[in-house]
């Protein structure tokens, strides 16, 4: 439903067909999407570049919507790849279309193509407890 603030949806994040999947929930889809997109509104969909609205389903109440969000995590994912397929079997980009009100605008393929994975930090080196024995001991 769209309401004075925006669409009120439950939604589904990726990077690629059958890539990694984000479930979201959000009172302002539009406004939400755009966080993701820019590596704001997640740490998930920013350290995956999940920067895809592949599926999303309106709602006219916030609870439902976060009903709906807690039972899609429960899913297996072959069920949750399922749904989106139903809905956007080449799992494209669902956001142009969206904000454009419906009318089918080409994806960006610039959006997509220098995306990498950040690098992981080494582990930082946590202090011994005190009655562990050193080498020095021995």
């Amino acid at each position: 439903m769209v309401t004075r603030d925006g669409i009120i949806a439950c939604y589904m994040m990726s990077n690629q067909m059958h890539g990694s999947i984000y479930i979201g929930v959000s009172g302002d889809l539009i406004a939400r999407i755009g966080q993701h997109r820019e590596g704001r509104g997640s740490r998930h969909t920013s350290k995956y570049g999940l920067k895809r609205l592949v599926w999303y389903q309106p709602f006219e109440l916030m609870t439902v919507a976060i009903q709906r969000e807690k039972s899609l995590k429960r899913y297996e994912r072959d069920w949750k790849c399922n749904l989106i397929e139903r809905m956007n079997p080449d799992w494209s980009d669902l956001y142009n279309s969206l904000v454009t009100g419906g009318v089918a605008v080409p994806p960006d393929p610039d959006l997509y193509r220098d995306w990498t994975p950040k690098e992981a930090e080494p582990p930082k080196p946590r202090p011994l407890p005190k009655d562990w024995p050193t080498s020095d001991e021995e």
